[in-house]
């Protein structure tokens, strides 16, 4: 018997998009769009943009420009076709029928990404959920891709098996991960309200991707997470304690990044992970200052915290990657109650955010001003573990102190 060496070769593709008046401009899009294919592991060949009205119907672009794409396709010697909208199955049918190549969506190549960088089983069952529930909405439109056995890019993660499944098949796989996802979302619920029984709060690290959250994480409590110049570099959330001043403590949790034109499928399927920001006390906003698109990736992360439920928190942005900013330029968000300018990879004005937390953990604190009888000192164990002890004195009437304490520890002095 023969025996052949298959070699994976890079996939050439042409990114296609859409310009309309109320959407924002196209080619920045196609720029994170080319981001987002180099990240899967392909190559952005080519582009074309079409001011229209609206989508096609039948082929996101209209028909004169199909034909464009076709001889970009051939002139360029490309693999395949990226859109950056998600394509109803009519219009993958069509366009694949015309153009004769691979054809794919923007929400293919983020879903491509995540299965690749999905480490714990949890993020595995993630990105295959909402691989499903893509492929379950795509399978009527699927067409020869169905049968076609294709290496690279778009076909990552549950295995080409999953493509030839019928809707019955997909359904019972995904309410099976729903369940496994239900169980994780419950030890996710038990870790969390161990943490609240501890006194200790929350702060939760959010922000577009590749605005450098893994980085702060890293370079605030030695973390050793996984941090790259890379879109969408961490999937999995991690939880480390942040030591302040005076014993105090917080807990950092870093969470998944977010993109404009998020599918939804992912937000649905990442909501445990995405939740950490819901039941955190305070959220700390990470930009990139050097990015000169900061402004819509602002905007992008706070229309996802408002589609999570995130509201009437204590927001700190910290426009970060200062090391990368030349000359003297003003740094606003409007919707924070503090904005600091940091540089996680320099340690540049982390010392002034550890003073934020602590100002942001005292007005959540009481102050207790009060003598304690020797009987009672062992409650002074617990203004120890959770509060801040600011002054302990013994007199022989008792121990008078005075210390800021978290609400329910307050109750139990």
């Amino acid at each position: 018997m023969d025996l052949y060496e298959l070699k994976e070769e890079q996939e050439r593709v042409i990114l296609v998009g859409i310009q309309t008046q109320e959407t924002e401009d196209a080619q920045e899009s196609l720029d994170e769009l080319e981001e987002l294919v180099k990240t899967a592991g392909a190559q952005a060949v080519g582009r074309v943009v079409q001011l229209r009205e609206a989508m096609h119907p039948g082929y996101y672009v209209g028909t004169g420009k199909v034909e464009e794409i076709r001889m970009a396709v051939r002139a360029l010697d490309a693999t395949g076709i990226v859109c950056d909208d998600e394509l109803t199955p009519s219009q993958m049918n069509n366009l694949e029928r015309e153009l004769d190549c691979k054809i794919m969506d923007r929400t293919m190549v983020i879903l491509d990404i995540f299965a690749a960088r999905a480490n714990t089983s949890e993020g595995k069952i993630q990105v295959e959920l909402a691989q499903l529930r893509y492929r379950a909405a795509k399978l009527v439109g699927m067409g020869n891709s169905l049968s076609r056995l294709g290496g690279g890019i778009g076909t990552r993660g549950p295995g080409e098996k999953k493509l030839e499944m019928d809707r019955r098949l997909i359904k019972v796989r995904i309410s099976q991960l729903k369940k496994d996802l239900e169980q994780v979302k419950r030890h996710r619920e038990v870790l969390r309200q161990g943490r609240k029984r501890d006194g200790v709060m929350t702060a939760a690290i959010v922000g577009y991707t590749n605005a450098g959250k893994s980085t702060l994480l890293n370079t605030m409590t030695d973390a050793d997470v996984l941090e790259e110049d890379k879109l969408f570099a961490t999937l999995d959330p991690t939880t480390r304690v942040l030591e302040l001043s005076g014993k105090q403590k917080i807990y950092l949790t870093d969470t998944v990044g977010f993109i404009r034109k998020l599918p939804h499928h992912l937000i649905e399927a990442f909501k445990s992970t995405l939740e950490e920001a819901k039941y955190a006390d305070f959220i700390l906003h990470v930009v990139d200052a050097s990015n000169p698109q900061r402004d819509e990736q602002m905007y992008v992360v706070y229309e996802t915290l408002k589609e999570l439920g995130v509201g009437d928190k204590k927001i700190v942005t910290l426009f970060n990657k200062q090391d990368r900013v030349y000359g003297e330029e003003i740094f606003r968000d409007f919707r924070a109650d503090y904005v600091l300018k940091i540089s996680a990879k320099t340690g540049q004005g982390l010392e002034e955010l550890k003073q934020v937390l602590e100002k942001l953990l005292a007005e959540n604190q009481i102050y207790v001003e009060r003598l304690f009888s020797y009987q009672e000192a062992g409650k002074l164990q617990l203004v120890r573990k959770y509060g801040q002890l600011i002054q302990e004195e013994y007199t022989p009437e008792g121990i008078a102190v005075k210390a800021r304490v978290p609400a329910d520890v307050y109750g139990r002095i």
